[in-house]
């Protein structure tokens, strides 16, 4: 280490356990993000784990709120850890088919980067040897929105390389997600570029893209579409709401941040898995310049729903104020900014990026049948299919499924006629970047 900027950086991090355990713990805000920018949180929750794992915050300036920590209960003579956490910023998609069945709306953010992908693919700089090509379908969910640009990006490399290389492609997702349905699509769906397809294998990692997924060198071609909007974790709670856009001031900071540093994980994990002069083509629900996004109408009347829910008594006020979906609408600055200095972010370097308004499926429809009733079915269906998994995640640990699905069904028919009441078409953005792996492999 070296620099001015270091030494600071050293002598912060000595100080924060004395301020720590300093610090009444009716003062604590452990969330301040502050303590995230200075990376001298540590401390605070070493404390709070082991003096008041449930601690209640009345000094935070977003207003009073619980943080839990892991706590050691002694039960007899077995000592068991209880973790009390927020919700996970992610679940993965509703399975049974649901998300293949409701993501038109996602799949139109992802047409228009296919024509990107295939540029891409004949960008590749494939080595002479007659190893596979391998694509890479990060964040694939139920796999119906990866068939047309697997098939592109495959059409391509065959006209390169004729139909004898084999060719891996690996769908990953979480551990959790309905690879039953994506295997089924892969096997059944007309649509789909493994039928009648000699030499190309497709494949499955259960695995988050926050990890490695592929060993180093590996990866000629890479494809994220819409999943590279969840962030890896939760930094704090949003209160009176479960949506980052909606949040303000410091908590807004704190999912800001913790945007950014995923964002420069997931591109420091895929540039290692890459080879030099492989792609990387990534397309996300953007957000406008002022931070909002256009979804904005459909998440207020699901948040208005949720409140309905507690008093009604269908989930606790504690529950629902676990609630948070970890979604964060990339501006283009925010895509851009690892590449800010010198132009390149672990050897990747910026090919391509773009912005495109993303017209709504469900109000095309609308706009020639006049149905609300219809309207509101696919804008709740798809509301539901994407993010009812994530809010159920801070239902009680002991919830059965009956009660998962309860809950589903309670915000999908509550947030329908809310809907229908004042049809509205969702304007979202989509933006793309391509990125080219320079150097040596």
């Amino acid at each position: 280490m070296n620099g001015i900027g270091d030494i600071a950086r050293e002598e912060r991090l000595r100080a924060a356990p004395q301020r720590a355990y300093a610090t009444p713990l009716s003062e604590f805000h452990p969330d301040d993000p502050e303590r995230f920018q200075t990376d001298t949180l540590s401390p605070y929750f070493e404390r709070l784990r082991n003096e008041q794992p449930v601690h209640l915050c009345s000094t935070s300036p977003v207003g009073a709120y619980c943080r839990h920590q892991h706590a050691k209960v002694s039960i007899g003579e077995e000592e068991h850890e209880m973790k009390y956490e927020l919700t996970p910023p992610a679940r993965a998609m509703e399975a049974g088919g649901a998300y293949n069945k409701n993501a038109k709306l996602p799949a139109c953010g992802g047409a228009f980067a296919i024509s990107q992908l295939e540029n891409a693919a004949r960008s590749i700089a494939f080595g002479s040897d007659s190893q596979p090509i391998v694509i890479a379908d990060y964040g694939s969910s139920q796999g119906r929105n990866s068939l047309s640009p697997m098939r592109v990006a495959i059409e391509v490399v065959r006209a390169r390389l004729g139909s004898e290389r084999p060719i891996f492609v690996f769908h990953e997702d979480l551990p959790e997600n309905d690879f039953n349905s994506l295997f089924e699509v892969l096997n059944r769906d007309p649509q789909s570029y493994a039928l009648h397809a000699p030499n190309v294998f497709p494949c499955a990692i259960g695995r988050s893209f926050y990890k490695s997924v592929l060993p180093p060198n590996h990866v000629h071609l890479g494809w994220c579409s819409y999943a590279a909007m969840w962030i890896s974790r939760i930094p704090t709670t949003i209160p009176g709401h479960f949506f980052i856009p909606s949040s303000t001031g410091a908590v807004r900071e704190a999912f800001d941040q913790q945007g950014a540093q995923d964002w420069e994980t997931f591109l420091s994990l895929r540039a290692r898995e890459l080879r030099a002069g492989g792609r990387l083509v990534v397309t996300v629900p953007a957000a406008h310049d002022d931070g909002t996004s256009g979804g904005e109408y459909i998440v207020d009347q699901a948040n208005s729903t949720l409140a309905e829910m507690v008093d009604e008594g269908a989930i606790t006020a504690e529950e629902r104020a676990r609630m948070a979906v970890g979604a964060w609408p990339r501006r283009r600055r925010d895509l851009l900014a690892p590449f800010a200095r010198g132009g390149h972010f672990h050897d990747l370097k910026v090919e391509h990026c773009e912005t495109n308004a993303l017209a709504d499926p469900a109000w095309a429809d609308y706009e020639l049948d006049c149905n609300k009733e219809a309207l509101a079915s696919k804008h709740a269906a798809f509301f539901r299919a994407v993010f009812a998994p994530t809010l159920a995640g801070a239902l009680a640990r002991d919830s059965e499924a009956e009660r998962l699905r309860a809950f589903s069904d309670r915000l999908e028919s509550g947030l329908k006629r809310r809907l229908a009441s004042q049809p509205q078409a969702i304007n979202s953005l989509a933006e793309t970047i391509v990125l080219a792996k320079t150097g040596v492999s």
